[in-house]
């Protein structure tokens, strides 16, 4: 299963800022925006950090990939 950051990169463009500037911001590895970019989990904590320093819900960020087989269905 994967997950879809689209509406954090969106948000990231309103907010006029690049994956860098949110890494350098929060304090991130570029590994892990290399896992939100891949569509990988990351963690809670690393979601939380992002959504308060850029003031928006986890929802407006992250959505799950519905369209792939659902592993807990085999």
């Amino acid at each position: 299963m994967k997950v879809s950051y689209n509406g954090l990169w969106k948000i990231l463009i309103d907010k006029n800022m690049n994956k860098t500037d949110l890494q350098e911001r929060i304090g991130i590895s570029p590994g892990t925006i290399a896992k939100m970019g891949k569509g990988e989990f990351v963690s809670m904590e690393v979601l939380y950090r992002i959504a308060t320093a850029l003031d928006v819900d986890f929802g407006d960020m992250v959505s799950v990939n519905t369209g792939e087989e659902k592993e807990f269905e085999k």
